[in-house]
């Protein structure tokens, strides 16, 4: 179905198409029989995994950024994913950058997106997680957090902190996203002395929590394609020490080596086919690191089943898709599920 939608879709502009099909899906989850619709289309045999202390049905998961304000958990979780990433999720809302901020560069199968995590608030989010009356308990809600644009990097963990007190008894588990190229200085936060005094804080709010509530969640953190490897020695070894518990290798990129499209000169993230040499490189580095002390999620240029086989035979617990489903569809999850 969708080789017949898809040419219809790219004569939209890439926001706006990205707004219809995530506007479908929250329609479709609101109503059973389309729901029911959904699930028969799309179902695949369960693929149980275990990681960071959760079970997941299967694992393929939906990347951060599609949903961000969480308004259609019902309508993407019939397409058969076993985990959905919701946001980035700011404190408070905020507009994001400038439009035009997506493009799609389709000579590349990529996308470059400088969105600027833009949304409608951790309030607006929560409400949106609080009112799932039938909550797909089958499929594993994360979130993904981020600092506001006008927030001050020296005060960033205070914005992150705030997430976690809202959301630890929502989501499943939490990703700190500190590796967006798209708010700026975000990334310095992968420094180590700032990610040591970010993490330092993140773990002991989380204890603190867990004494308050009586449970303990999942915290992740997502890193960049584009550190080099002191770099990513250096963050790594802050997240072991202040013990948390995966690796989301990888955000999108700033690097434009080898791309066709005339768009390749928007500023942006990088994402799609692109992606996938760095991210296989990166995530068998992590791998190597890591020696099996902590699971990592991989995600990036994760375009065909084959891609994401290969990710999870190199030693991935999970991985996630986004991109991939805007050339391929939403039929991508049920190919990968049926290949591995």
């Amino acid at each position: 179905m969708y080789k017949f939608l898809r040419p219809l879709l790219f004569h939209l502009d890439p926001e706006t198409a990205h707004g219809l099909t995530l506007n479908l899906l929250r329609l479709a989850g609101i109503f059973p029989p389309s729901r029911w619709i959904l699930q028969a289309m799309y179902a695949a045999p369960d693929k149980s995994v275990e990681a960071f202390g959760l079970t997941f049905k299967n694992p393929v998961g939906l990347a951060a950024g599609y949903d961000k304000d969480g308004v259609a958990i019902r309508g993407l979780a019939a397409l058969g994913f076993g985990h959905l990433e919701i946001g980035t999720v700011t404190p408070r809302p905020q507009a994001g950058n400038p439009k035009p901020r997506l493009f799609r560069l389709v000579e590349d199968e990529a996308v470059i997106n400088r969105m600027g995590f833009p949304g409608k608030g951790s309030s607006y989010v929560e409400r949106q997680m609080s009112s799932i009356v039938h909550r797909p308990r089958s499929t594993i809600l994360g979130l993904n957090l981020g600092k506001n644009k006008d927030t001050p990097l020296e005060a960033a963990a205070e914005d992150y902190l705030a997430l976690m007190r809202r959301f630890m008894g929502l989501a499943d588990y939490l990703a700190i996203n500190v590796s967006s190229p798209n708010t700026v200085g975000l990334r310095r936060l992968q420094g180590r002395e700032m990610l040591a005094g970010l993490l330092g804080a993140v773990a002991k709010e989380r204890e603190a929590i867990a004494l308050g509530r009586g449970g303990h969640k999942p915290v992740l953190v997502k890193l960049a394609p584009d550190l080099s490897d002191e770099e990513l020695d250096d963050a790594l070894d802050v997240i072991l020490r202040a013990g948390m518990d995966g690796v989301i290798a990888t955000n999108t990129t700033l690097a434009r080596e080898g791309l066709r499209s005339a768009r390749q000169g928007e500023a942006g993230g990088l994402s799609g086919r692109p992606l996938t040499v760095r991210s296989e490189a990166i995530l068998e580095t992590i791998i190597k690191r890591l020696d099996g002390r902590l699971p990592v999620v991989s995600v990036g240029g994760i375009m065909s089943p084959e891609d994401a086989k290969r990710r999870l035979d190199m030693g991935a617990a999970l991985v996630q898709v986004y991109t991939g489903l805007v050339y391929a569809g939403p039929g991508l999850v049920k190919k990968i599920l049926l290949s591995i």
